[in-house]
């Protein structure tokens, strides 16, 4: 059977869902950046700056947990492959004001790209920040999740054009 370009590769013969066989691909350096919003009352910002959350620094707390996540996003997506990560980073920037804008970069020498990975771990930061400050502030905001840029493999190069 040849596969059209458009044509779906995550169904067996029998229509069902199945993981991809990856086991022809090449394997290649594989670089994918994830970033997304958490938007807060301005006193929660003040007081993660200034280290006055009670459950503790909620910056640090974060970044681990969403390199924890980056890492075990094959057992939580169930199609996504098991991928041995050579790079986590996590990095935040704030508007002085009320928001915080979480960026995850995630690589990789494999035969697939880690896209789902760096996601994961942006939505995982970014709800462990809500989980910390919740107390405070239950209203809080998470928007604008999504992949700014993948690099790698056979489909090449894509940056995200608003």
């Amino acid at each position: 059977m040849n596969k059209t370009k458009d044509e779906l590769t995550h169904f067996n013969g029998q229509n069902r869902a199945k993981m991809v066989d990856v086991s022809d691909k090449k394997i290649t350096n594989r670089i994918a950046i994830a970033t997304g919003t958490i938007s807060m009352k301005p006193e929660t910002l003040k007081r993660i700056k200034e280290d006055k959350i009670k459950k503790g620094d909620v910056l640090a707390v974060a970044q681990v947990a969403g390199i924890m996540a980056t890492k075990k996003t094959s057992e939580l997506i169930p199609m996504c492959h098991l991928i041995p990560l050579t790079g986590a980073d996590i990095t935040f920037k704030d508007n002085q004001k009320d928001k915080i804008t979480v960026t995850v970069t995630v690589k990789t020498k494999h035969v697939t790209g880690v896209e789902i990975e760096a996601l994961l771990g942006c939505q995982i930061t970014l709800l462990t920040i809500y989980d910390m400050c919740k107390a405070i502030d239950r209203g809080m905001l998470i928007s604008n999740v999504h992949l700014v840029e993948k690099d790698g493999g056979k489909s090449g190069h894509f940056v995200y054009d608003k």
